[in-house]
């Protein structure tokens, strides 16, 4: 369902996965927020972007989690690019229905509060998956591929810019340096 967004206002935007690493959109200001009652998780199957119908991977969705928070970047979309802003998000992340788009309440690392959208994985969706393991999610993501290409290159691009930011994800820490060790092994 999509959100009924007041483009008149400033427009914020959570990113907390690849988003944060490549927003695709002109942003004025970017901080580092948090979110609380939800986590980051690889609990959604990528047939697209990640992945295939035939082999899928995985992708992070904010996962709703009581007592859960998680810590990425809130972007303020340049002023006049509301509209061309929402729409670019709209085909990204509402590519498979999968997601849906949420109005959030962020809290700034310099202490101001902002309402956000926010793409939140829909528990009902087929695409799912919030029981997987670690291990079978670093298998997964060891092998799979998709149009935006290999799921691995995902993970550490989201990893690496989430240390370089000083928030740290210890599953996304782990299952970084597992899927290097399933990659650079010979069998998986």
């Amino acid at each position: 369902m999509l959100q009924e967004i007041d483009l008149s206002k400033p427009l914020w935007v959570f990113g907390y996965g690849s988003l944060i690493w490549h927003p695709g959109f002109a942003v004025e200001e970017q901080a580092v927020a948090r979110l609380t009652g939800y986590h980051r998780a690889f609990c959604m199957s990528s047939i697209h972007h990640r992945g295939t119908e035939a082999s899928p991977g995985l992708v992070l969705a904010l996962d709703a989690a009581e007592g859960g928070q998680c810590d990425g970047l809130a972007f303020r979309v340049v002023p006049g690019q509301e509209a061309e802003t929402l729409a670019a998000l709209r085909e990204r992340e509402l590519i498979s229905s999968a997601y849906l788009e949420e109005l959030v309440t962020l809290r700034l690392r310099d202490g101001r509060v902002v309402t956000a959208l926010a793409y939140v994985v829909d528990r009902d969706h087929v695409q799912y998956c919030g029981a997987l393991e670690l291990e079978a999610q670093a298998r997964i993501i060891a092998r799979a591929c998709g149009d935006r290409g290999p799921n691995c290159d995902y993970l550490y691009n989201t990893a690496e810019h989430l240390t370089e930011l000083g928030l740290a994800d210890p599953d996304l820490d782990w299952l970084a340096a597992r899927v290097r060790a399933l990659t650079a092994s010979p069998r998986r």
